[in-house]
């Protein structure tokens, strides 16, 4: 059973490694690789510069890039099967110059997104739409600033009226209605009517379960299920419902939020092309990300940040505005890089940031007057500027609910969420089933889908020629063939190996890389001699190289494989422990860090002068999913692997720092879908049985080429010198 296996692989692992250490060490004992990751972990709370690009084509690559990460990050990738929305609009309230509508609509069958919609009146033809995410107010929509508060914002400038200004959030959506908009500000969830779900309830025992799990677990989160992902959701099933309304130009539509609600302004925006402008308050920023479990979600931000998220959909217009916040340098950091992406595109018009310091965390009359400004000229509303924000009758919230005795709240609690993720899974897995390939076409679709997603959970292309530096530690003749200790560097990552090359004498012009899971002490047996399949590549005429990869060997005190990968804290804004997105949305996976290590092996020895006529890749003891995903990235660099995954399954995993927990790995189709991505090239799999998973094996068939993958059912002691075996009768 593949539970069981796993457990004698891992204690079978583990006695070896409590074994003396019989491989050459490339550095002296007390001194672990100069590695950049053996430093702090990023946090939410680091550093996110943006750097632009040097040409326009470079930048729609990029876009393109960063577009596929927000949807993989957000579990939208591929989008979820699109249901009725099936809205109901209700409750008309007449203001004179407009009309409020309370609305409830369902993003997936039986999740509700809850809010009011404003028309303006007398009014004809199509007209602008403009989409409100609220943020972390105080109850949402139906926040109330308080008569002592107003009163202080008044004498400070903050806002112009007591009664108008105790609602900010209302008196944003009037005065978008008054200059001829129509709106719709809907509640994040757990704020206001949006309360089927907590807004943040944190990892739960009770949801922490194999089967029928919640938010927040680790078999969530191997799915791309998470809170952010389905805020995400929410606001592109309102985009959707929204964009169709007899009334609204799908072609005219903006977004504007503040706080929370500005990271899912340029969130929406930078992963849906329709909306036409965007203006996020106080959130874009190259300093704080976002501290709510509702701002993050694993891959989001690796190898990026806020100001170049929102950017994405550039050249379309983007206005922000700062406060004394975290946002408070975006004047001279963040705000000039835009400006020069814009000049590149020839649209320097159409980026503009607003710093208003003298105020805290707000959105306050003085920004929301900045954003008039922006949708007018943007959204051609042809109105005379500076625009004035007029005082106003806020609704009740009585008159805002949308729920009353005609309209009954939905189901809530935990047996709601469980039946909403299990639905999240079902409708996941059917697409997966879709995609299996059936011939060439369709396996073009799943390699951009499945393929896609496995580019984001990586997170590295393969590395290019020259890319990789080699310094020779140490050179030993060992009679047939030569044995030398190195360290293997990528400058760009500050990233540095330890490796042991042995080369025979009369090279056949083939590598070997040999990826176990002790790292390059795989390449021996206790007593050091080296493992008798290792002996066969030699006598062969093979080079076989051996690496410690992040984790293993020369990185550890003790030359053991870490049990553990590092996880982040979140933050101290009552967020809960343990949340995956604290540390995967910001850090690569060890299990991706290990992949990027085996890919730098291969890219220095497919690119080394004396240029290899075939490079093989070998992945056992541990290493055969690592070496599965490198094998996917290195495409045609890899001519033939050899894996044996030993029945490892992601979907298995039960803790967020498990060496190998990946976010995602389960959703793009877990190991049977990593195997199948090596199609069409040759592959050799232990550990799956005499036919291989279905999944794998299938798109084998589906493809009319002349490689093939075969299946090794032998015991679990003959893998090594049967999958040799196979190699060397290419």
């Amino acid at each position: 059973m593949p539970a069981l296996r796993s457990l004698a692989v891992a204690l079978s692992l583990g006695l070896c490694c409590s074994m003396a250490t019989a491989a050459p060490r490339v550095l002296p004992e007390d001194k672990l690789p100069d590695d950049a990751r053996l430093g702090e972990l990023k946090t939410l709370n680091g550093y996110f510069p943006f750097e632009p690009p040097k040409s326009a084509d470079e930048w729609q690559r990029r876009a393109k890039e960063l577009n596929r990460q927000v949807l993989v990050s957000q579990g939208l990738w591929p989008m979820p099967s699109k249901t009725p929305p099936q809205a109901v609009v209700h409750g008309k309230v007449d203001r004179g110059e407009y009309t409020v509508e309370r609305v409830y609509l369902q993003s997936y069958p039986g999740h509700y997104v809850t809010g009011s919609l404003y028309r303006p009146k007398n009014r004809s033809g199509k007209l602008p739409g403009v989409l409100c995410p609220h943020g972390h107010w105080p109850n949402g929509r139906f926040y109330d600033v308080g008569e002592a508060r107003i009163r202080q914002e008044i004498v400070n400038g903050a806002e112009r009226f007591e009664v108008g200004g105790r609602s900010p959030l209302q008196s944003r959506c009037m005065q978008l209605a008054r200059m001829g908009c129509v709106v719709f500000h809907y509640d994040m969830i757990g704020y206001a009517d949006s309360q089927q779900i907590a807004h943040r309830p944190g990892v739960r025992e009770a949801m922490n379960t194999p089967e029928n799990w919640g938010f927040f677990s680790p078999q969530a989160e191997l799915r791309l299920q998470s809170m952010m992902g389905l805020q995400t959701y929410n606001s592109i099933r309102a985009l959707d419902w929204f964009a169709e309304l007899p009334d609204v130009d799908p072609e005219r539509i903006a977004v504007t939020g503040a706080s929370g609600g500005g990271t899912q302004t340029f969130i929406l925006c930078a992963a849906d092309p329709r909306p036409a402008v965007q203006w996020p308050a106080v959130m874009v920023s190259t300093a704080m990300q976002g501290g709510c479990t509702c701002e993050n979600a694993n891959h989001l931000r690796v190898n990026t940040g806020n100001i170049e998220l929102a950017a994405i959909p550039a050249p379309k217009p983007l206005g922000m505005s700062a406060a004394d916040d975290w946002t408070k340098e975006i004047m001279t950091k963040g705000y000039p890089e835009l400006q020069q992406l814009y000049e590149l595109l020839g649209a320097k018009d159409r980026v503009l940031a607003r710093a208003f310091t003298q105020f805290p965390h707000n959105f306050n009359y003085v920004s929301r007057a900045a954003m008039y400004s922006w949708f007018n000229k943007h959204l051609k509303l042809g109105l005379k500027d500076p625009i004035v924000e007029e005082d106003y009758k806020p609704l009740t919230v009585e008159e805002l609910t949308v729920w009353d005795d005609a309209h009954p709240k939905p189901p809530s609690g935990d047996d709601y969420e469980r039946s909403l993720v299990r639905w999240m899974t079902d409708d996941a897995q059917q697409q997966l089933a879709a995609l299996a390939p059936r011939d060439a076409e369709s396996f073009d679709r799943f390699t951009e889908t499945m393929g896609g997603g496995w580019e984001v959970l990586i997170g590295r292309k393969f590395p290019a020629a020259g890319a990789i530096e080699f310094e020779k530690i140490d050179e030993t003749d060992r009679g047939s063939y030569l044995e030398f200790t190195a360290l293997l560097s990528d400058p760009k990552h500050n990233e540095s190996l330890p490796a042991i090359f042995l080369m025979a004498k009369d090279w056949n012009q083939r590598v070997v890389v040999w990826a176990d899971g002790r790292g390059k002490q795989g390449l021996y047996r206790g007593d050091g001699s080296l493992l008798p399949a290792v002996d066969d590549l030699l006598d062969a005429g093979c080079t076989v190289v051996g690496v410690d990869v992040f984790g293993t060997g020369e990185f550890t005190d003790d030359g053991r494989p870490v049990k553990q990968q590092r996880l982040v804290q979140g933050p101290k804004i009552g967020a809960p422990a343990g949340f995956a997105g604290y540390t995967f949305g910001y850090n690569h996976s060890l299990f991706a860090q290990r992949v990027h290590d085996l890919l730098s092996v291969i890219s220095f020895v497919r690119n080394h002068d004396r240029q290899p006529e075939a490079v093989y890749l070998v992945g056992v003891r541990g290493a055969g999913p690592w070496a599965a995903a490198a094998r996917v990235i290195a495409g045609s660099a890899v001519d033939r692997a050899a894996i044996d995954t030993e029945a490892f399954r992601f979907a298995e995993l039960a803790a967020f720092d498990d060496p190998n927990f990946a976010p995602g790995a389960v959703k793009d189709g877990d190991l049977p879908g990593l195997l199948a991505l090596s199609a069409p090239f040759d592959l050799w799999v232990a550990g799956e049985g005499s036919s291989g998973p279905e999944l794998t094996s299938g798109t084998y068939r589906a493809l009319e080429h002349g490689s093939s993958a075969t299946f090794f059912d032998g015991p679990s002691d003959s893998v090594a010198d049967a999958a040799v075996d196979w190699l060397l009768k290419e």
